[in-house]
């Protein structure tokens, strides 16, 4: 059973799963194609992060970046590969989605890369559209970015 609540990102086991994400976009994207947040961010008032865990070891998180216009953001989220396709980015989606609704945001957004094809078809899946670029991020050929109304 997977099980996602709400964590500190300063934890050992974030911090790993954090690095394997910024493994995995250093193999796909040049350094300007990447935009992550640091743990400090992460940790700070503006952010609410969930760890999804299983038999209690954490297999992926995600984060909701609270906007000052009713807006949220979706970042660093990541499933390890090894867990992928038990539920996981759905169950950290859903409960993302709620704490975005719970925080009275009207709509939710992310930034992602086009080479992310199972994120994006997990996105895609909960109701995700593309769109133009947001808040300071600018196109070009290695984002995508997508939002959904709540």
């Amino acid at each position: 059973m997977i099980e996602v609540d709400k964590e500190d990102p300063r934890q050992p086991e974030v911090r790993d799963l954090l690095a394997a994400s910024d493994a995995y976009s250093t193999s796909l994207y040049p350094e300007e194609g990447r935009h992550p947040v640091d743990i400090a961010f992460l940790a700070s008032q503006a952010v609410r992060f969930f760890v999804a865990r299983a038999e209690g070891q954490a297999i992926g998180c995600a984060a909701l970046v609270l906007g000052a216009d009713g807006s949220g953001e979706l970042k660093r989220m990541i499933v390890l590969p090894a867990a992928r396709s038990r539920g996981a980015g759905h169950r950290l989606i859903e409960r993302i989605e709620a704490a975005a609704i719970a925080e009275r945001l009207h709509v939710l957004r992310l930034e992602t890369g086009p080479r992310n094809r199972e994120a994006i078809a997990l996105y895609r899946r909960h109701g995700f559209a593309e769109r133009g670029p947001f808040g300071t991020y600018e196109a070009g050929p290695h984002s995508l970015f997508m939002e959904k109304r709540l």
